[in-house]
């Protein structure tokens, strides 16, 4: 019974985490280049779990008493997501040396790199809706083996997120030509703004 429930844990949770968005392209993209990876992926696995831990803990009802935390965090999480898209956006559009895996250009910093990531998985709304409320929600279940169901859904993150990062370089022989850099930098800044529409759909649609 406590394997089922884990194992309940781990799948849930790579349900959600697996779709593309924000932070997974985030991470593809330091894989490939080969810049920050184990720090990035410890900062999302890090993340996701105090996400996972603040749900089961019954942190996902705090929405719900605080009705104006909501439309605080979607603009503040597209703000961001349009000037990281804009950012992408003018990679794409660089010289074919700036693109390549071993280009010139000095790689980002770890401080610089570890805040974006930061900011993409914190200011992200939907990853309160979907690993703080439906997580902890899913939870309750499971009542007095919560821990293991949260345990199971953190275990799913670690391997995703380290999975995709280290994964990336069995890639970097098709992105070691520049159109396909330009490419990829060009579907990050669409999935940025696309997710970036989505939170401001309310006062946009």
């Amino acid at each position: 019974m406590a394997a089922d429930i884990f194992l309940t844990g781990l799948l849930t949770g790579l349900g959600l985490i697996v779709a593309i968005g924000a932070q997974n392209a985030f991470v593809l993209r330091q894989g490939l280049r080969g810049e920050h990876v184990l720090a990035v992926c410890l900062t999302c696995a890090v993340s996701d779990a105090a996400l996972i831990g603040m749900g089961v803990a019954g942190a996902g009802t705090l929405t719900a008493r605080l009705p104006w935390l909501d439309p605080v965090m979607r603009l503040a999480g597209a703000a961001f997501l349009i000037a990281y898209g804009a950012r992408s956006l003018r990679a794409a559009l660089q010289s074919d040396a700036a693109l390549t895996v071993d280009a010139a250009r000095p790689a980002q910093g770890l401080g610089a790199t570890l805040a974006a990531c930061l900011a993409i998985t914190w200011l992200n709304p939907h990853v309160y809706l979907d690993t703080v409320v439906l997580l902890g929600t899913i939870s309750t279940q499971f009542p007095g083996a919560e821990v293991r169901f949260a345990a199971g859904a953190m275990t799913g993150s670690v391997l995703f997120f380290f999975g995709l990062g280290y994964g990336a370089a069995w890639l970097r022989p098709v992105f070691a030509r520049p159109s396909a850099w330009r490419r990829l930098e060009g579907v990050i800044a669409l999935v940025m703004w696309a997710i970036a529409a989505r939170l401001l759909w309310p006062w946009i649609g």
